[in-house]
């Protein structure tokens, strides 16, 4: 077994353990297994860091071997400098979300810790599978655990969440499914996703398969207008799950885009490019506007969360090396800061029981070590620099510019929007006086919320002010994504 398959195995393994042994008059013993198995699902990933060549644009720890072989599906996994860091932020979020459910979970708790560690190694194996066949039941089997998230331990609503998000998720993948049997025909009976992308392909078909890859990955982003699905998933989901719904699973759908819609159908991308920064600037401005009149601090930072990923889809569509690495630096920074957003606003809604912005008010003078935390985020979230929020931003604003100077305006300009919601959110929340008896009431953060919490702060603070090691090892990959998808097909 390599390094990928132990990444991916681990937490799968630790998970079904849960399951088939954990009861509720063991949730002690079961915490401390869940907590083992994402400790060990972490330090797994670690030598793939230590082992990587950042001067090699190839795929590394490849493993191969056949699954079905009458179709010629094999079970293909490899890295490169653009899936590798999502590996590892995978299983470091995963270890937040365990840490975070620790006192809060009291009914089902070895089910929801199990869930967690599968969804973990099958989001993982999304990053890794080179075979088509492969990456979809990866893609689609993150689909269940994520529904029991939402369906068992979510908010009243929770059932018409859970029904809009598989719905609205597996429709789009049907499409996908569609695009794949095809690309199996055209190459002669193979699902090796690397193949795809030398196919020479008729710009009619690329089209076709650009859309098809569209349906899937612009609804898992989410893009704008097939985003209302993730403000209403987010409201009834559990703190846990919002953290990596926010955090990892709307990366899968971006990084779809880099290893399927670009590469396999390079002169549809440049033919379409104009409309993918449409639907980007329209993320980034409107749904900004409507981040700002929300109430309800998760709709807040579910709908912040469209307007950065945005961001990521302009990076990438502008076809050059700052947007597309700068496009990349923002799903990993998104993912740090999105989490913690969704885990101070577990914290307040632990003790209080509401989301409600109108609910707080002067948390500050009762909960001081927890509003440093909150504001290290927003600062995060605003684009601070010296904050993970900047860089990626920053890189996608510059190429942006390089592309077309108006272009760069429309989305800098953008930026005073998250500023915006942001910071109200935060006055109103945490600055002021004492607003009611039940923030009187508050207590500060544990050790445990701290050691959550301060794991987040540690990691947004050295990428935003160190993040050469992050786009060291992205920089071959992209550039020789640049090279491949710059080459026409026709």
């Amino acid at each position: 077994m390599g390094l990928l398959s132990l990444a991916i195995w681990t937490p799968i393994f630790f998970g079904a353990v849960l399951l088939a042994l954990g009861r509720d008059d063991q949730a002690r013993t079961v915490r401390w297994i869940a907590l083992i198995g994402a400790v060990v699902s972490l330090l797994v990933t670690l030598p793939l860091y230590s082992r990587f060549d950042v001067a090699s644009s190839a795929m590394q720890f490849v493993e191969k071997a056949p699954w079905i072989d009458r179709f010629n599906v094999n079970y293909h996994l490899g890295v490169d400098g653009i899936s590798f860091w999502f590996i590892l932020l995978t299983a470091f979020i995963n270890l937040v979300v365990v840490i975070s459910a620790w006192e809060v979970i009291t009914e089902r708790v070895n089910q929801y810790m199990g869930a967690f560690l599968i969804l973990s190694g099958l989001m993982i194996g999304v990053f890794c599978a080179l075979d088509g066949i492969l990456f979809y039941v990866f893609f689609e089997a993150t689909l269940i655990p994520m529904y029991l998230i939402i369906g068992i331990w979510g908010g009243p609503n929770k059932i018409y969440a859970a029904f809009k998000f598989f719905l609205y998720t597996l429709l789009g993948s049907l499409l996908m499914l569609v695009a794949l049997v095809y690309l199996y025909t055209k190459s002669g009976g193979s699902f090796d996703i690397l193949t795809w992308h030398k196919l020479p392909l008729s710009l009619q078909a690329q089209t076709f398969l650009f859309f098809a890859f569209f349906a899937a990955f612009a609804v898992k982003v989410p893009m704008w207008p097939v985003h209302t699905w993730l403000p209403d998933v987010h409201v009834e989901a559990p703190t846990g799950g919002s953290a990596v719904l926010a955090a990892i699973m709307l990366k899968l759908g971006a990084y779809g885009f880099l290893r399927f819609s670009m590469p396999i159908a390079p002169d549809a991308s440049h033919e379409w490019a104009w409309f993918m920064i449409a639907l980007s600037l329209i993320a980034v401005v409107y749904v900004g506007l409507v981040a700002m009149v929300q109430q309800d601090m998760k709709k807040l930072v579910a709908y912040s969360s469209v307007a950065h990923m945005g961001f990521v889809t302009l990076g990438f569509f502008i076809f050059n090396d700052l947007g597309v690495a700068g496009g990349i630096v923002q799903m990993i920074a998104h993912g740090f800061v999105s989490g913690a957003m969704f885990l101070c606003i577990g914290v307040l809604y632990d003790r209080v029981h509401s989301r409600q912005i109108a609910s707080y008010g002067g948390v500050v003078n009762t909960m001081p070590n927890f509003t440093a935390f909150a504001l290290l985020f927003a600062m995060a979230n605003c684009g601070l620099p010296a904050t993970a929020g900047f860089v990626g931003e920053w890189m996608v604003i510059l190429g942006a510019v390089k592309a077309n100077f108006w272009l760069g305006f429309a989305a800098s300009s953008a930026l005073i929007f998250g500023a915006a919601y942001t910071l109200w959110m935060f006055k109103r929340v945490y600055l002021g006086p004492v607003a009611n008896d039940d923030v009187r009431g508050l207590t500060d953060i544990n050790s445990r919320e701290f050691l959550m919490l301060s794991m987040l702060a540690i990691a947004v603070l050295v990428m935003g002010i160190y993040p050469k090691p992050f786009t060291d090892v992205m920089n071959t990959s992209v550039a020789d994504f640049l090279k491949h998808v710059a080459t026409s097909k026709l």
